[in-house]
């Protein structure tokens, strides 16, 4: 599996996928990379935001090269579990998987089979 956490591995994620059995997108590094924002700063702490344009592009990205290959494609970091409202956008996406917090895990279990339920 291929850890996607740093711009440039989205920009050149065709060059990864035949060589791995799937992706794992870390969403803390990558909006922090893509954004230019450090996280641990609390002065820059209300422009980091893992629901931007950019970070979605970058998702989308290699969701879709994922999905032309039929490869999984997981999102993890803290979105899925501190906005669980995410799961449907990142479904949307293409991601195949999430990985969330226990504590998170009923309310986007919920959510998930409610937006799958959608596809059958």
């Amino acid at each position: 599996w291929l850890t996607v956490e740093v711009p440039s591995v989205v920009f050149l994620i065709e060059r990864f996928l035949s060589l791995v059995d799937g992706v794992s997108i870390g969403t803390n590094d990558l909006t922090q990379l893509v954004l230019g924002v450090d996280r641990d700063n609390p002065r820059l702490i209300p422009l980091w935001d893992e629901q931007d344009e950019a970070v979605r592009c970058a998702v989308e990205r290699v969701a879709r090269a994922c999905r032309e290959q039929a490869m999984e494609c997981c999102v993890c970091g803290d979105a899925p579990s501190r906005r669980p409202e995410m799961a449907a956008s990142l479904l949307q996406l293409g991601v195949t998987s999430l990985s969330v917090s226990p504590d998170a895990f009923e309310r986007t279990a919920r959510i998930v089979r409610e937006i799958e339920s959608r596809f059958t």
